[in-house]
């Protein structure tokens, strides 16, 4: 079967010359119609996203490791023995005695000789707030 037209005319028995009516150029030197590559945007996407998820893990993970250790120093210092009323915001220094029971005490490590276990001051949260600490292991 031979043709009438030549390919680059656009012409339908049903339609007739309707190239005027399309979306989309059909001359020759028209721009090439090129499918974007989604493969490659969707995997740079999906990378991109996992990257800030591992992210963000990494930084709740790193807040619920200090929220552990902030609970464990403070059950440490509310369990040790004390015998006043400790005050907000003064520094109180946390040492282990020579029975092995842990007591508060407002004398500083430097001014007598006892197992320093950390400083701390008290909050209006009543919350101790560690100042400085020793190398304990809970």
């Amino acid at each position: 079967m031979e043709k009438d037209k030549p390919d680059n005319i656009v012409y339908s028995d049903e339609k007739g010359y309707h190239a005027s009516i399309l979306p989309y150029a059909t001359n020759v030197g028209a721009p090439l119609i090129k499918i974007d590559d989604l493969v490659s945007w969707k995997s740079r996407g999906i990378s991109n996203v996992n990257k800030e998820f591992e992210n963000k893990f990494n930084e709740l993970k790193m807040q619920y490791q200090n929220l552990i250790e902030e609970f464990e120093w403070n059950e440490l210092v509310y369990n040790s023995r004390f015998s006043f009323e400790p005050v907000i915001g003064e520094v109180y220094h946390l040492y282990r005695g020579d029975d092995g029971i842990n007591f508060l005490s407002l004398i500083s490590p430097n001014e007598w000789n006892k197992e320093h276990i950390g400083t701390f001051k008290l909050n209006s949260d009543k919350k101790w707030i560690v100042l400085h600490k020793n190398d304990i292991i809970f």
